[in-house]
């Protein structure tokens, strides 16, 4: 083998104690790249076909039939058409029932969408770290050889400054495709996010368009009106009698003479 060339296992060997995290984390994010970009190309495979086939077949008066497509699709598009289909189907709702339905569906798949993004952020910011302190133990190990031998020798200095310079390597070339890769990801959940939006505001349009058909029925909270205990309609207002002075409670309210004694 040539001299200038190292194969993995030597230059994993030559790296000291702290390539075993490294390889570590390395392992975890492409478990995690791996399952995030499958998941979510299968969030949003046919979302723009899927959208467009159930407004036409709900505007038709299907609703069993566009529920049925809704449940076919996987995504997070296809969870709020299909939780905001089920309850028109009913023909009767509560004023703010489908909004209430489609916010709670959309935050839970938004949760689910983002699983996995704070591994690889976690992974971005401590895979340089982790090379940058096998740099400081390489530099360690390299001063005390020094000190040891009691002369500077490249040969002295040269394993721990090759620890150092592999660590280094090795955080960097974790951290930057996994940084790129969570990139990557969120710009993708924000595609996923608009898809959603599309859903929520087809449900609602539909919803608008069948109350003023006549085809659905929705159901207005009255105000509530807070009133007083023992009032009525004709009773004169409640007041609050002032409270008398500290220092005139001899004198009694609402009297205009004074007391016997003070009269002469």
């Amino acid at each position: 083998m040539d001299g200038t060339q190292y194969q993995l296992l030597t230059l994993f060997a030559d790296g000291g104690p702290m390539m075993y995290p490294l390889i570590l984390c390395s392992l975890i994010a492409l478990g995690v790249i791996l399952a995030k970009a499958w998941t979510l190309w299968l969030a949003h495979k046919g979302t723009r076909s899927l959208l467009v086939e159930v407004e036409e077949v709900a505007r038709a008066g299907k609703i069993d039939e566009a529920i049925q497509v809704a449940s076919e699709t996987p995504g997070p598009a296809a969870a709020i058409l299909l939780a905001g289909l089920k309850r028109i189907k009913r023909k009767t709702l509560a004023e703010g029932e489908v909004e209430r339905a489609v916010s709670t569906t959309g935050a839970i798949e938004l949760g689910f969408l983002e699983r996995g993004l704070v591994v690889l952020a976690t992974v971005a910011n401590v895979a340089p770290l982790m090379g940058f302190l096998g740099t400081v133990v390489g530099m360690i190990l390299a001063f005390e050889a020094i000190e040891l031998a009691g002369d500077v020798e490249p040969s002295l200095v040269a394993g721990g400054i090759k620890v150092a310079l592999l660590t280094t390597a090795t955080g960097l070339a974790i951290a930057i495709p996994v940084n790129i890769g969570y990139n990557y990801f969120v710009t993708r959940i924000d595609l996923l996010i608009l898809d959603m939006e599309r859903g929520t505001q087809q449900i609602l349009n539909l919803v608008w368009d069948m109350e003023k058909e006549g085809s659905l029925n929705l159901v207005r909270k009255e105000p509530v009106r807070r009133v007083l205990s023992g009032v009525g309609s004709g009773s004169a207002p409640i007041t609050r009698r002032p409270a008398e002075p500290a220092g005139d409670q001899g004198l009694v309210s609402g009297t205009t003479d004074p007391p016997e004694d003070t009269k002469e």
